[in-house]
């Protein structure tokens, strides 16, 4: 029987689908996440309290010579860390070298012409840094962002592009109607201080995600 599982915070679907044994796209096209997937984006950031759907790991049989030493490989999912680099005027940091280290392990490259990387990362990893041009260090939580339409995410975009405005889900306060104020006048949107579409909109945009 299919589990109910309920998202954590710093979970994501790929760690999700590693702690059951399953495959990520078993879970991504379980027809009882499919409402889920449309309001999440193909459940590529999730918020907790959110339920996904795990279906039940489907054991397989190998066979093997008797006498003799087989090896098997279990073939695993790899999550997708995709980062747009910035410098303090927005403009992205393009062609910068980086080095990505998680879970001990370190890759290196270079961001490309739109400040974009994309990394593969071991699912269910949490934390790992990436130095830019040997000197910047730059610490990474992986799945601790929540999605851009809750408050949460709003505030959390905000602040991750210098527009301090503060933390949680609670309603809509001063320092984030400032923290908004700020963010508009810099993009050019009519300053309400109010997360209207046009604002989510542009900060999804220029946040990357």
């Amino acid at each position: 029987m299919p589990t109910r599982h309920k998202v954590r915070q710093g979970e994501d679907v790929s760690g999700i689908a590693a702690s059951y044994g399953v495959p990520v796209k078993k879970v991504l096209d379980h027809p009882e996440n499919a409402s889920l997937k449309s309001g999440r984006k193909g459940l590529t950031i999730l918020l907790p309290g959110d339920v996904v759907v795990v279906p039940d790991r489907e054991d397989r049989e190998e066979t093997a010579g008797t006498g003799q030493k087989t090896r098997f490989r279990k073939k695993s999912d790899k999550a997708m860390l995709r980062l747009k680099l910035l410098d303090d005027d927005f403009r992205p940091r393009a062609n910068v070298k980086y080095k990505l280290v998680v879970g001990g392990k370190t890759t290196e490259g270079s961001t490309d012409g739109s400040g974009i990387l994309k990394e593969p990362v071991p699912p269910g990893a949490a934390q790992g840094h990436l130095i830019l041009d040997g000197k910047d260090v730059l610490p990474l939580s992986f799945a601790a962002l929540d999605p851009a339409d809750s408050m949460s995410g709003i505030r959390q975009r905000l602040s991750n592009l210098g527009f301090a405005a503060g933390e949680g889900d609670g309603p809509l306060d001063g320092k984030t109607r400032g923290a908004l104020r700020r963010f508009q006048k810099k993009h050019g949107l009519a300053e309400t201080g109010e997360a209207d579409a046009a604002t989510k909109a542009k900060l999804e945009e220029v946040h990357g995600t």
